[in-house]
């Protein structure tokens, strides 16, 4: 068993709290770590309730805020619509993936998991005024 560790980060240079989940293959696909990672938060969320989402991107009708994505009142996320955003974010460059310091660019891409692989999303952060 390996304990994966996803952080995020931002281009302006914030860097969230670290998490991990355990995983028991030795590779992966990008695509499929995506997948795990916002299934894991989408099922945190819709257990715990509360008014933000926090993850890795913004489900529809919520507001942008310092805490997450502000949802009005608590309602459930659907996994499998926040797994398309995330893959169509990644897609359009909304946020790199680094596995142990390299980037990997394909979501088909097979990404070794062993005891202490780091996956960081560095979300891309647009130039104010370009």
């Amino acid at each position: 068993m390996a304990m994966v560790t996803f952080v995020d980060e931002t281009t302006a240079g914030d860097r969230g709290a670290a998490w991990q989940l355990e995983m028991s293959e030795e590779q992966l696909t990008l695509r499929e770590i995506i997948r795990r990672r916002v299934f894991r938060e989408v099922a945190e969320h819709n257990a715990a309730g509360g008014d933000h989402f926090r993850g890795l991107v913004q489900p529809g009708g919520t507001e942008l805020t310092r805490d997450g994505f502000r949802m009005g009142k608590h309602r459930q996320v659907d996994a499998e619509e926040q797994f398309s955003r995330a893959v169509e974010a990644f897609s359009r460059n909304g946020f790199v993936v680094l596995v142990d310091d390299r980037q990997v660019e394909d979501l088909d891409a097979a990404v070794p998991v062993h005891r202490a692989v780091e996956v960081v999303f560095l979300k891309l952060v647009p130039l104010v005024g370009g």
